[in-house]
């Protein structure tokens, strides 16, 4: 019924439609516990463990669990966000700022996610300079991990064939290691060429999920292969 109500419409619906807004509502229940990022994993909190809270342990906070520092009376789910505590020591490493040459004193502390930066949210699609893209001897690669519910494979593959480009090779398996490691599906015109690739089982940041496949569709890529 959302899909009929909202005719298609889901983040900017008219508010003045009650039943698409109804119906949305119950959606956005729905997928309320879901992790969407990677659909199978479980949902944690948003925020990154930092190392500096890490040892001081609050069943308050809501980076309280850790599977490297909780003490052993404390259960709780395994949440991908525990192995972001590594890139803090990593990027915060001394002896890893010289080396990337961060000048000292212009960045106090590395944080994963910089929410400090200010800007407005006014550029609703990029279609248009995708498609103007189209118009050049390019060679492109667009892939999406087909658990990820953030930005959903078949939405990516919905504003790709909004382009019109015509298809050169089908939607097909390719492999890894003799295993089924997604699908691909190559798009043509003139000198402009296009691949889309999903990741099977991979989240929103691929390579982070399934990096043996994700390197593996890269190379191939680069070194002009097929998938």
């Amino acid at each position: 019924s959302t899909k009929t109500n909202c005719k298609g419409e889901y983040t900017f619906p008219d508010p003045s439609n009650a039943l698409c807004i109804e119906n949305l509502q119950v959606v956005s229940e729905c997928i309320s516990k879901v992790n969407q990022p990677q659909i199978l994993e479980p949902k944690c909190s948003k925020l990154s463990p930092k190392p500096n809270n890490l040892w001081d342990w609050s069943p308050l906070s809501e980076n309280y669990i850790d599977i490297l520092t909780s003490k052993p009376q404390v259960s709780g789910p395994w949440c991908r966000n525990h192995n972001y505590l590594f890139s803090y020591i990593w990027a915060n490493d001394k002896t890893v700022r010289n080396a990337l040459h961060v000048r000292e004193g212009t960045i106090e502390e590395w944080e994963r996610c910089n929410n400090s930066l200010s800007y407005a949210h006014d550029l609703i699609t990029s279609i248009d300079y995708q498609r103007n893209l189209t118009k050049i001897g390019l060679r492109a690669l667009i892939y999406s991990g087909d658990h990820d519910m953030v930005i959903t494979y078949v939405g990516t593959q919905g504003w790709i064939n909004s382009l019109g480009l015509p298809i050169e090779d089908g939607w097909r398996p390719w492999f890894v290691d003799g295993q089924v490691a997604g699908y691909v599906t190559t798009y043509s015109e003139k000198k402009y060429s296009l691949t889309y690739v999903t990741v099977k089982g991979a989240g929103h940041t691929a390579p982070e999920y399934k990096p043996k496949e994700s390197l593996a569709m890269i190379d191939r890529w680069f070194a002009g292969y097929l998938l």
